[in-house]
C-alpha cells in the first residue's frame, strides 16, 4: 500500500453542516460535535409540543369530550413531535459518529486506487459542498410550507372526526388556534427535519455512486465476502434511529384509525410492506451501485483462480501420481495443506456475494423498522395470550 493510501481522508459527516446546524451551534444547542443533544431535542419539545398543549387547554379540546379526538388522546401527534422528532435528532449523532469511520475504511483498506486518490477526496469535498447548501434548505422548507398550505390549512389533516385541532363551523372543517400552531409551526419543523433527511440520504448515495465509477482494489478472496466491501453494511447501524422514527410515524398513524376510525391491524398490510421495502431500498439501495465492481472483481477472481489451481493440482498430481516415488512422506506433507489452502481461497471466491451485504442485515433492518409496530399487536390478541402463544412457541 502507497504512503498516498495510508493518509487520512478528507473528513466527511453527513449531518455537521447546513444553516441549521449553524443556528444549533450559535444558539448553544450543539457543539462542534453535536454534543449537548438534550439541549436539542428539549428545544423542539418546547417549540413544537408544548404550545399545542396550552392552546388545547385555553381551547378546552385538551382532554374534554365536546370534540371527537382531544389532544392528549391524540396518539399520532404525541408519537410524532415527542418520539419521532427525538429519534430524527438522535439520529444525526449516530449518523456523525459511525459513517465517517465507514468512509474511512477506503482509504485505510487501500481499497483507492493511486491514480483515483485525487478523484475520491473530490468526491468527499463535492459531498460536504452540498451538506452545506444554504439553496438546498431553503428550498425544502419552501417545499415544506407549501405541502402545509395544500393540505393542512385547508383542514385536511386526515380525519373525519372533530378534533383539537380541525373542528366543525357551519358544516365546514376549520383550524383551531392549535390547529393553526400545528400547520404554521409544528408540522413544517417536523417535516424539515424529516425531509432533510432524505436529503442526506441522497448525499450518501451520490457520493457512493462517485466512489463506484473509480479504480477500486477489490480482492475475491477476502473473507467478508464482498471483495473488502463488506464495511458497508455497517452503515444500516447507524440509521437505525431514522428507521425507528418512520416506524413510529407509521404506528402513531395505525393506532389514531384503529382506536377512533374503527381500522383493524391486518387493515394496513399494504402499508407494512411498503414502508418495509422503501426503508430497505433507502438505506441499502446505494449499496447497490458497486455491484458492477464486485460483478467483476469475482469473475476475474474465478478465472484467475482457477487457472492457478489448475496449475497446481497439475504439479501435485505429477509429484504424487505420476512422477514416482518422492522424496518426502504423503502424511504431513504441506503440499496437502497446501491444496485445502487453496480450495478455501477459491470457495471464497465462488460465494463472493455481489452486494455488499447479507440476508440477515435486510431482516434487522425491516426488524427495526417495525419495531414501534409491535404494540399494536395488542388490539387484536390480549396480552396475557400473546405471553402465552410465545411461551409455546420459544419452549
Amino acid at each position: 500500500m502507497s504512503s498516498d493510501n495510508k493518509k487520512e481522508p478528507f473528513d466527511f459527516s453527513l449531518v455537521l453542516g447546513g444553516p441549521l446546524y449553524q443556528l444549533w451551534r450559535r444558539t448553544h444547542l450543539c457543539g462542534d460535535g453535536l454534543q449537548w443533544l438534550p439541549r436539542r431535542i428539549l428545544a423542539f419539545v418546547l417549540i413544537t409540543w408544548v404550545p399545542l398543549l396550552l392552546l388545547s387547554i385555553a381551547e378546552g379540546h385538551a382532554w374534554d369530550g365536546n370534540v371527537q379526538l382531544p389532544f392528549l388522546k391524540d396518539i399520532a401527534i404525541h408519537i410524532r413531535l415527542l418520539v419521532a422528532l427525538p429519534l430524527l435528532i438522535l439520529a444525526e449523532l449516530f449518523v456523525h459518529q459511525r459513517v465517517r469511520l465507514v468512509v474511512s475504511q477506503f482509504g485505510e483498506r487501500g481499497l483507492i486506487a493511486d491514480e483515483d486518490r485525487s478523484k475520491f477526496d473530490a468526491a468527499i469535498a463535492s459531498a460536504m459542498r452540498l451538506r452545506n447548501s444554504v439553496t438546498a434548505e431553503v428550498l425544502l422548507l419552501v417545499f415544506v410550507y407549501m405541502m402545509v398550505l395544500f393540505f393542512e390549512l385547508h383542514a385536511k389533516i386526515g380525519y373525519t372526526v372533530t378534533s383539537w385541532h380541525s373542528l366543525e363551523v357551519n358544516e365546514k372543517m376549520q383550524l383551531s388556534l392549535a390547529g393553526w400552531w400545528l400547520g404554521c409551526v409544528s408540522l413544517p419543523l417536523f417535516l424539515f427535519m424529516l425531509l432533510r433527511w432524505y436529503f442526506r440520504l441522497f448525499i450518501w448515495s451520490r457520493f457512493l455512486w462517485q466512489v463506484s465509477r473509480l479504480k477500486l482494489s477489490l480482492m475475491p478472496t477476502h473473507p467478508d465476502r464482498s471483495g473488502g466491501l463488506g464495511f458497508l453494511s455497517l452503515v444500516s447501524k447507524a440509521f437505525e434511529p431514522l428507521l425507528l422514527a418512520q416506524g413510529a410515524l407509521l404506528a402513531g398513524m395505525m393506532a389514531n384509525r384503529i382506536f377512533y376510525m374503527g381500522a383493524t391491524l391486518t387493515d394496513f398490510k399494504l402499508e407494512f410492506f411498503g414502508l418495509v421495502a422503501v426503508i430497505i431500498f433507502a438505506i441499502l439501495g446505494p449499496l447497490m451501485v458497486f455491484i458492477p465492481k464486485l460483478a467483476t472483481a469475482k469473475r476475474f477472481g474465478s478465472l484467475n483462480y482457477g487457472i492457478l489451481a489448475q496449475r497446481y493440482v497439475r504439479e501435485f498430481d505429477r509429484k504424487w501420481l505420476h512422477g514416482g516415488k518422492p522424496a518426502e512422506p504423503l502424511i504431513g506433507s504441506p503440499d496437502i495443506q497446501s491444496l485445502a489452502d487453496l480450495d478455501n481461497s477459491f470457495a471464497l471466491v465462488t460465494k463472493m456475494r455481489l452486494v455488499p451485504f447479507n440476508v440477515q442485515t435486510v431482516l434487522q433492518l425491516a426488524l427495526v423498522t417495525l419495531l414501534p409496530v409491535a404494540p399494536l399487536l395488542l388490539t387484536m390478541v390480549p396480552l396475557e395470550e400473546l405471553f402465552n402463544r410465545l411461551f409455546k412457541l420459544v419452549f
